[in-house]
């Protein structure tokens, strides 16, 4: 049975600023793991530090809804299940991002966990706080 990890984090900043970022499956910048990304139709190659090669099939990619769903579908990582979804909501001061993580075996929860941690955190930097 799958794990699921989720954040859910307030930005000072709007919520368009930041679904230009998430939003973005090109966009390499905001998760700190990753060396480089390239997208072919629905499939997204990234080359990750510590993860070798993981291949994303983009499930959906709302920019109404400010939303994106995606999964793992190769990885060198031992994973047997990973799908994941962002959205980007007003918030009080700004925006919310709320990001969940299904992923299986156990064993790789605490990576998920601080890579997820790690680009929230880089995602600050790039709003400016």
């Amino acid at each position: 049975m799958p794990t699921t990890v989720k954040l859910d984090e307030s930005f000072a900043s709007e919520p368009d600023a930041l679904w230009q970022i998430v939003g973005d499956v090109c966009r390499a910048d905001w998760v700190p793991a990753v060396t480089s990304i390239t997208v072919d139709g629905d499939i997204r190659r990234m080359q990750m530090a510590g993860a070798g090669t993981v291949a994303e099939q983009i499930f959906e990619r709302d920019e109404t809804a400010r939303r994106l769903v995606y999964g793992v579908v190769e990885s060198d990582a031992p994973l047997t299940h990973h799908r994941a979804s962002l959205e980007v909501l007003a918030g009080e001061d700004g925006s919310r991002l709320v990001w969940e993580t299904e992923v299986e075996p156990e064993a790789v929860v605490p990576f998920i966990r601080q890579a997820m941690a790690a680009s929230v955190a880089r995602l600050r930097e790039l709003l400016g706080g």
